[in-house]
């Protein structure tokens, strides 16, 4: 145990930061509720530095940890040099130096930066070598909280002991089965200390390749539920990442971190007066449950755009009613359908380019002649004269092995240990000027000149490990996502105006870098599938509703009951309608109607609200029982927006769900069963009816 003292303290909001040193110069960090930020000396029995870095040829790891973590090695060599604090007009930030010894080899900055106004901050590493011989990192971190434990107990030593205790909260992920959370106590995950409290304990969770959302979102939560407090983090990160849940005797810590040699293959070399930045984390504490902390981060994701109306956009796909086989016919008739209903955006899927087989000349972006016999530019005209914006499917960063770019330019793509990607998917170089100036001609020039205004972005494989590069396979990989991050960006520029979806096979780039860049994003690649709204409640906790598109596909067999189930699923989010909307009668167009009108009304709840969620414990997403609800509160409207769902099985004859106080009335209802929706004292009563039934209300 190392003696501590507070260093600095520093008012973020409702939040304080508090950063701790001892007697050598070393330095802790964590962050406090500002209503107990007295309690800073009940943070750990000891504490780790803020960064955590390993360079190679330093020590590793001991407590029979080596080939899991690089922590705690390098890192411990570092000492304070200076802390500054700068204060903008819109966000302050703390930057903490620390020198790495012996000798000054390197300095590494901690950078904390908070938006005025915000619940959560934005944090990073600089490192910067000063030596004067190149330095490999293996691992350097963006975050790290340490000194976590509960804040009860008599002595600090039963307070370091009671860690076991805490609970940690993170968000699993697989392809059409997003964002399910899975909590556990950490003796549960067998983190409790050793009875010498000798040995390190880790829970290491991670996405190895190009999509940062598969097995886990990057996201943590460490909560001590008997004092009600939550730490939680995300990391911004394209490419691999890493989380580590770490105790070293007493002490427990949360790191996140690009994937690391060990995880990622990731190593950099770093020349002398070089300087390397880590990828964002987005960090907060709160008072209160996952439910309520997790919204907290929300704050620094942005919020999706609204139509001149002032409402979220309504946006048709036609994929769910070709299947990859849109034709200048097929989207006229759609496009025609359509007018009158109050949609914005109507989208052309896969399959508009190629013959006969699309699927295997993803690369070769040729307007398909069979398809599109007039070219591709009077389709988009007709989406227009119908009054929607136009728009257009691409998977731009990839190729198919049958394309004639893959077969013509094999040099354009990456390869791993000097073989080319190969998993039915190849991938491109994106920092290959050749790449980009064959995407700028065949992607932005293509766009602009046949006047599209909307772009979805696919992705429906992964690099895996990495790519090859001077530095290695993860190295590789971090820098190829960035560089197709970069060329996102030169779409807007020589596109003015355009919208861009950010899509892999539906959430796999559910992670906070991708959906700030993007205009929305795809919630999930479950089209029509019962576990829709559990898959747009869990993304509540995750990012912002008003980017995250949810797909409502209408059938002409489908009830008024199934109808109306996939519409309201859509008030989780942005609505994406699909389906052969010309085949509906003319009462299942009155319910799609009366649905677009329930979300124009809603819609400044869904993009500026927060939620609650309400539902009994669920075991089978495929096969879900019960019922759930998310209510929605929005402060600057004073509305509040609750929707519910009923699954398989059992139910209660009618729900309750707690509403603001003084809520007055009833403004609108969205149902299908004639619901004697009430206000009580009590909340607002929903009577359930049947199985696979969805309610929307709208309150004021």
């Amino acid at each position: 145990m190392r003696p501590k003292t507070v260093m600095s303290r520093f008012s973020l909001g409702d939040m304080t930061a508090v950063y701790l040193t001892d007697e050598h110069g070393q330095v802790g960090f964590s962050l406090l509720p500002a209503s107990r930020e007295n309690d800073a000396e009940l943070l750990g029995a000891d504490f780790e530095q803020p960064i955590q870095l390993h360079l190679r040829g330093d020590g590793l790891p001991g407590g029979y940890v080596n080939g899991v973590t690089l922590a705690e090695t390098s890192s411990r060599a570092l000492r304070f040099r200076s802390q500054s604090v700068y204060r903008g007009e819109d966000a302050d930030e703390v930057r903490t130096a620390l020198g790495l010894e012996p000798g000054g080899r390197a300095e590494a900055v901690h950078v904390l930066r908070w938006k005025k106004g915000s619940r959560a901050v934005e944090c990073f590493t600089e490192f910067k070598n000063t030596s004067d011989a190149p330095l490999v990192l293996e691992l350097l971190s963006s975050f790290n909280l340490s000194g976590l434990t509960p804040f009860g107990g008599a002595s600090e030593e039963e307070r370091g002991l009671a860690t076991d205790k805490m609970i940690l909260h993170r968000a699993r992920s697989w392809w059409s089965a997003e964002g399910r959370i899975e909590s556990r106590a950490l003796e549960d995950m067998h983190m409790e200390p050793s009875w010498s409290l000798n040995g390190v304990r880790i829970e290491k969770f991670h996405a190895v390749g190009s999509m940062p959302v598969r097995e886990f979102f990057p996201f943590a939560a460490a909560e001590d539920p008997a004092a009600g407090v939550m730490w939680a983090a995300q990391l911004a990160c394209p490419s691999s990442w890493q989380i580590e849940v770490r105790r070293r005797g007493r002490t427990l810590s949360l790191t996140g971190s690009l994937a690391d040699y060990v995880t990622g293959h990731w190593q950099k070399t770093v020349v002398p007066g070089e300087k390397f930045t880590s990828p964002s984390a987005y960090l907060t504490v709160g008072e209160g449950g996952l439910d309520a902390v997790s919204q907290r981060l929300l704050d620094l994701h942005e919020k999706g755009p609204v139509t001149e109306n002032g409402t979220l956009p309504v946006i048709y796909n036609e994929y769910c009613a070709t299947w990859g086989n849109p034709t200048e016919e097929n989207v006229a008739r759609a496009a025609r359908s359509l007018e009158g209903h109050d949609i914005d955006t109507f989208v052309i899927d896969a399959g508009w380019y190629g013959s006969p087989q699309w699927w295997s000349s993803i690369g070769d972006w040729d307007v398909s002649e069979v398809k599109f016999p007039h070219g591709i530019a009077g389709t988009a005209k007709t989406i227009r004269d119908a009054g929607m914006r136009p728009g257009l499917w691409f998977e731009l960063e990839c190729a198919t092995a049958e394309s004639e770019l893959a077969k013509n330019h094999p040099d354009w793509l990456l390869k791993q240990n000097g073989v080319p990607i190969n998993t039915g998917r190849m991938f491109l170089d994106m920092e290959n000027p050749a790449v980009r100036a064959y995407l700028k001609t065949s992607v932005i020039d293509f766009l602009r000149d046949n006047g599209f205004g909307y772009l979805k972005i696919d992705y429906n494989d992964t690099i895996g490990l990495g790519c090859d590069s001077p530095d290695g396979l993860g190295e590789g990989l971090r820098r190829n996502m960035l560089a197709s991050q970069d060329f996102f960006r030169e779409i807007f520029a020589g596109v003015p105006g355009i919208q861009i979806e950010i899509c892999s096979s539906g959430g796999h780039r559910l992670e906070p870098s991708m959906l700030n860049l993007g205009t929305f994003s795809s919630f999930s690649d479950a089209h029509e599938c019962v576990t829709i709204p559990v898959i747009a409640a869990n993304l509540h906790r995750l990012m912002q509703p008003s980017k995250s598109e949810i797909w409502a596909v209408l059938r002409a067999s489908d009830s008024l009951r199934r109808l109306n189930y996939s519409l309201v699923n859509t008030m989780l989010g942005v609505m994406c309608l699909s389906g052969d909307f010309a085949a509906l009668n003319e009462e299942q167009l009155r319910a799609v109607d009366r649905a677009v009108a329930f979300y124009r009304g809603a819609s400044p709840v869904i993009r500026d609200g927060e939620s609650a969620f309400f539902c009994p414990e669920r075991q089978s997403y495929q096969h879900p029982e019960g019922w759930q609800a998310v209510v929605r509160r929005d402060g600057k409207s004073g509305k509040t927006l609750a929707v519910l769902h009923t699954f398989g099985g059992e139910l209660p004859p009618e729900v309750t769900l707690p509403v603001p106080g003084g809520t007055s009335r009833i403004e609108d209802t969205l149902c299908s069963e004639n619901n004697e929706i009430r206000l009580t004292d009590e909340g607002l009563v929903i009577p359930l009816h049947a199985n696979f039934e969805a309610v929307a209300v709208l309150l004021s």
